[in-house]
C-alpha cells in the first residue's frame, strides 16, 4: 500500500552527475561519493555503484524491519546481521537486478530465523517497494 504525501515523515535527496560513472551526492552532503561501473561490467571499479548503495541502503531496512517484527514476537535478535547481495545482468529490457538477504540471527533456532525474515520481508519498505518487480531471494546465514 503506497502512502500519501502528507504522511511523508522524511524525503532523502539525492543529485547523479555523469550517471553511472560521475559522481552522487545528497542535499544535506552527508553522502557525496564518487559512482564507476564494477571491472565486471567493463568499468574503472574506483568508486561505488548503484548497486553497492542500494545493498547498503536494502540490508539497512531490512535489519530495521527485522527489529521491529523481533519485537512483536518477542524474539533476541541481538548480534544479528543481514547482508544484501544485489547483482545486475542483462534482460530482454535492457539490464535488471536480483538481490538476495542474507540474515545471521544468532539467539534464535534456524527455523525461528527464517519465519521472522520472512515477516521482515513482508513489513520492509525496500521489500514492499521491489515486490513482484525482480527477484528476492531470502536466507538464513
Amino acid at each position: 500500500m503506497s502512502i500519501q504525501q502528507s504522511d511523508v515523515l522524511y524525503t532523502a535527496t539525492a543529485t547523479a552527475e555523469n550517471g553511472r560513472d560521475g559522481r552522487v551526492a545528497t542535499d544535506d552532503g552527508k553522502l557525496d561519493v564518487v559512482v564507476n561501473p564494477p571491472k565486471e561490467m567493463g568499468g574503472s571499479g574506483e568508486g561505488t555503484n548503484p548497486e553497492q548503495l542500494f545493498a547498503a541502503g536494502y540490508s539497512a531496512c531490512f535489519q530495521g524491519a527485522l527489529g521491529v517484527v523481533a519485537r512483536q514476537e518477542g524474539a533476541d535478535i541481538s548480534g544479528s546481521t543481514v547482508t544484501a547481495e544485489v547483482g545486475i545482468g542483462k534482460n530482454a529490457e535492457g539490464f535488471g537486478i536480483i538481490v538476495k538477504i542474507s540474515a545471521k540471527i544468532p539467539n534464535v533456532s534456524a527455523a525461528t530465523a527464517k519465519e521472522l525474515i520472512e515477516k521482515a520481508h513482508q513489513v520492509c519498505p525496500y521489500s514492499k517497494a521491489t515486490r513482484g518487480n525482480i527477484t528476492v531471494d531470502l536466507a538464513v546465514a
